[in-house]
């Protein structure tokens, strides 16, 4: 990585120009010539530190993370390649039976130059980063952008599987936002969060990716905060617009890039959005609103709450968070992957059947045994078994009260104030107590931290912890902000309707992939209910349903885990391909279907599993 400028925020106002260039429908005015909060960092990248992999390679990746030279002050270049490691082992199938770069997908070198940012939304808190990778082989004659944003509540690389290794090889840029999440933690005893080029400073000597108010004192339980949860900005309910200010950070840094050929702009440079899971739900809500930039849309396996029908990610995830444990407990799920350590089930997961029993079944009198009226529960509630058998992973790696912890602040716009229900984020030991953050731990969190704890060291700290079943009082608190009155709940409430979609422009080409047997954001609660509103409205939305195919391609290198499911990304690539024949050829978009796959076993994957796509 060589020399690196900088240039004004004050040359984006040429971005507001050539925002209103459309070819589609009326110009959107919302674009701000202050939407910049920093300057644009340029950074050059050949060699052994491109763009895709950072020099990694297919091999890199599958490795180990690279170990900082002093790991208490990495430099941004190795803050970086770890951080591009992370995002792709934290999202594809790397695994050696997994297929990756023998049956599809590849991580060519691919050199070029990065442009970031931090840019901020009217009347947001705080900014969200956007980068835009410019290969060397841009396509000057076919132009393209390729947009997304990060899936979960990851970093600015969190898509670079899915746009960046689809994408820059094409010879497009491609631009990504955190989409107001990311891993840019602030840790409150040291004063210091994250600036622009990935490393830790104190408040006040740059630019940071988050930092509370100074005239604000965190909650005593707010030892580390994060911008998903602490922001107060309810970053989900403005993803679109997100993606948006992305897409058009893009065509401003291209006239960067290439001056001789500017402007560019939407009509002489093809967008395509495209995301998976939070990513993929971002992207269609960029679908809601956008004044005619999207030439078209891939959403993969997202996190939509349809503007009629479906249900509400808190909804179902706080439901999965007290049921889930004790349903895995029948012998249905025996032979589920997760759902038994050593032939037996998680004593906290049998500790959970006790509770409800006590709480809320022994006096109604069934005869069923705890288990089976648990998963009689999920099931009435919309609940299949094959989402049940996959969300096994995510309730034995605690992924749902993550993800409630996380997401009742945001919607409650708690900012750095008391999380609900007494929780709160902090280093922590192998207890689960507080504990202070170590500077080794601090500086790697931007590149090794997934934007939601635990995870890199950090912890959810449960202040209603109490009794065998210790996680049951703060999960039911959380619960029940859904499902009782009171000020909170209500805020809660209130947030996530801010959440719900609502209809993308009626000629715009969207293709949605969506894995049947996905158990985090099942495909009953979301794609199925959007899509059937989306038809009801005279939308076409183009829908695939693949069989076997689950949420984390990353957890099929799991033993056991990856032989009963195939990967999605081969799908959200050959989607794009799809997409992309339509755009520069007049191929017709593909039908909608159902995807007939073959679990992969306990072999290498062959590529007749994965059917015709």
């Amino acid at each position: 990585m060589n020399s690196i400028p900088k240039i004004g925020t004050g040359a984006f106002l040429a971005l507001a120009l050539t925002a209103c260039a459309s070819h589609r429908t009326a110009p959107e005015k919302a674009i701000m010539s202050d939407g910049l909060v920093s300057e644009i960092r340029v950074t050059t990248h050949q060699g052994n530190d491109d763009l895709l992999s950072a020099g990694l390679g297919l091999a890199g990746l599958r490795g180990t993370a690279t170990a900082f030279v002093d790991p208490a002050k990495p430099t941004p270049a190795e803050l970086r390649r770890r951080a591009i490691h992370a995002s792709w082992r934290g999202i594809a199938d790397l695994g050696p039976l997994g297929g990756y770069g023998e049956i599809y997908g590849a991580v060519p070198l691919v050199t070029g130059r990065e442009f970031s940012a931090f840019a901020r939304l009217p009347k947001a808190n705080s900014p969200h980063r956007v980068l835009l990778q410019v290969p060397d082989l841009f396509d000057r004659d076919r132009r393209c952008v390729i947009v997304s944003a990060s899936s979960g509540s990851r970093g600015i690389y969190g898509s670079i599987s899915l746009a960046g290794a689809w994408g820059l090889p094409r010879g497009c840029a491609v631009a990504y936002t955190d989409k107001g999440t990311g891993s840019g933690y602030f840790d409150v005893a040291s004063n210091t969060g994250v600036a622009l080029d990935g490393t830790r400073v104190e408040r006040g000597a740059a630019q940071l990716e988050f930092a509370p108010p100074e005239d604000e004192a965190p909650a005593p339980l707010n030892a580390i905060l994060v911008k998903h949860a602490h922001s107060a900005d309810n970053p989900e309910a403005d993803w679109g617009r997100h993606v948006m200010q992305a897409a058009r950070f893009a065509l401003h840094a291209l006239d960067q890039a290439f001056p001789d050929q500017a402007p560019f702009t939407a009509d002489n440079t093809r967008i395509i959005a495209a995301g998976i899971s939070n990513g993929g739900g971002a992207v269609l809500r960029a679908a809601e609103a956008d004044a005619g930039l999207l030439d078209g849309v891939v959403a993969i396996e997202p996190n939509i709450w349809a503007g009629e029908g479906g249900r509400a990610l808190y909804d179902y995830s706080t439901e999965a968070m007290l049921l889930m444990p004790c349903a895995l407990l029948d012998p249905t799920f025996d032979q589920t992957p997760f759902a038994r350590v050593n032939g037996a089930p998680p004593p906290a997961w049998v500790s959970r059947c006790e509770t409800l029993n006590d709480q809320r079944w022994q006096a109604s009198g069934a005869t069923q045994s705890p288990a089976a009226q648990a998963l009689e529960s999920l099931r009435a509630t919309g609940w299949t078994d094959e989402a049940l058998v996959s969300a096994a992973a995510s309730t034995a790696l605690d992924l749902w009260r993550a993800v409630t912890v996380t997401y009742a602040a945001a919607y409650a716009r708690s900012g750095v104030g008391p999380m609900p229900c007494g929780f709160g984020l902090a280093a922590t030991d192998a207890g689960g107590n507080a504990r202070a953050a170590s500077s080794i731990e601090k500086a790697a969190w931007w590149a090794d931290a997934t934007g939601i704890p635990p995870g890199a060291g950090v912890g959810i700290i449960d202040s209603l912890s109490a009794g065998k079943d210790a996680l049951w009082p703060g999960s039911e608190c959380l619960s029940q902000l859904w499902s009782e009155s009171g000020r909170l709940g209500a805020r809660v409430r209130a947030g996530a309707e801010e959440t719900r979609a609502a209809l993308p422009r009626e000629d715009l080409p969207i293709i949605i992939v969506h894995g049947k047997s996905d158990g985090l954001l099942p495909l009953a609660f979301t794609s199925e209910p959007y899509v059937r509103w989306l038809e009801a409205n005279g939308r076409k939305p183009v829908f695939w349903k693949v069989g076997n195919g689950q949420h984390f391609d990353a957890f099929l290198a799991f033993p056991g885990f990856g032989d009963a499911h195939v990967p999605v990304m081969p799908y959200a690539y050959s989607a794009l391909d799809r997409l992309w024949a339509h755009l520069f050829s007049g191929e017709p978009l593909p039908a909608s279907r159902d995807i007939a796959t073959t679990p992969r076993g306990n072999g290498p994957l062959g590529a007749s599993q994965l059917g015709e796509y």
